[in-house]
């Protein structure tokens, strides 16, 4: 099937963006099914290097939570993207944010450091997923190896006991070059609301606050913003949300017919091959 012909308004739009929220796995790069060994994808070097030279502010935001920020920056930095160290946000920035103004104290986390880290740093208490600990609130993000009969066990109790659940990420997939992996925030979220009937709440994308975070750390109303993922359930999804300009790209786990069955006004302003394409357009 060949490209669609890009909307000339969506283009021009594009061009007047005043700054980029761009997913990580599957758009710019990819790893193995640990998040590691990143390459970078065709076109992605010269976009952030195009980005970069026009002085257009931008961020990388990942649903991913097995590394910190920095430590993502520096994955990417490594796979020959001039990323800013300070350039990644997770889904633990944005809980972070969403945890405190809820009034939560004490976070049960199934997770590693990529999550208590901005956590602790935000000055939220973290514990970890055992029998007969107390918490405010839960929080499920990368926990594939870790993850055992006994922490959900603990999660259950903690939200049957009148702790609020949240999810990392509502994904059932994400890409890797080996193929789509399974998401371990939308196994532990299924399980703990069978269980619980309990409300998921997910602070990763394609929830608004994810795109809050990243607007307030870009200095950007998210209206002036442009959303890039591969994605269909993600990227689109939240730029819609937030009234931003969303681009998707075909690298990853959408294609070309991956918004075929949906509503006119909910399919991407703008549907590129790979990041690269996004270039050509940006640079005229």
């Amino acid at each position: 099937m060949p490209d669609p012909v890009p909307d000339p308004a969506a283009v021009a739009r594009l061009r007047a963006t005043r700054g980029f929220v761009l997913d990580m796995d599957g758009t710019l790069v990819l790893g193995d099914r640990q998040n590691r060994g990143l390459r970078a994808l065709p076109g992605a070097v010269g976009f952030v290097e195009l980005l970069a030279a026009r002085g257009t502010p931008f961020c990388v935001f990942t649903n991913g939570t097995v590394k910190t920020p920095p430590e993502c920056a520096h994955a990417l930095q490594e796979a020959g993207l001039p990323v800013p160290d300070d350039a990644v946000l997770t889904p633990a920035v944005a809980a972070a944010d969403v945890l405190r103004r809820r009034g939560h104290r004490r976070v049960m986390v199934l997770g590693g450091k990529g999550i208590t880290a901005p956590l602790e740093a935000a000055g939220l208490e973290t514990v970890p997923p055992l029998r007969g600990t107390s918490a405010d609130a839960v929080l499920a993000g990368w926990y594939r190896d870790e993850l055992t009969f006994a922490s959900l066990e603990a999660a259950c109790a903690a939200v049957s006991a009148g702790a609020r659940f949240y999810s990392a990420s509502p994904s059932p997939y994400f890409a890797t070059a080996e193929g789509r992996t399974l998401g371990s925030s939308r196994v532990i979220s299924a399980v703990v609301r069978d269980l619980t009937g309990a409300r998921v709440t997910v602070v990763g994308k394609p929830a608004l606050p994810a795109l809050r975070a990243a607007a307030r750390h870009l200095g950007v109303p998210p209206a002036e913003l442009a959303v890039v993922g591969d994605d269909p359930t993600l990227e689109v999804p939240m730029a819609h949300r937030g009234r931003a300009l969303a681009v998707a790209v075909r690298t990853g786990l959408g294609d070309a017919d991956a918004f075929r069955d949906v509503p006119a006004d909910r399919r991407p302003h703008l549907d590129v091959a790979d990041v690269g394409a996004l270039a050509a357009l940006l640079a005229g």
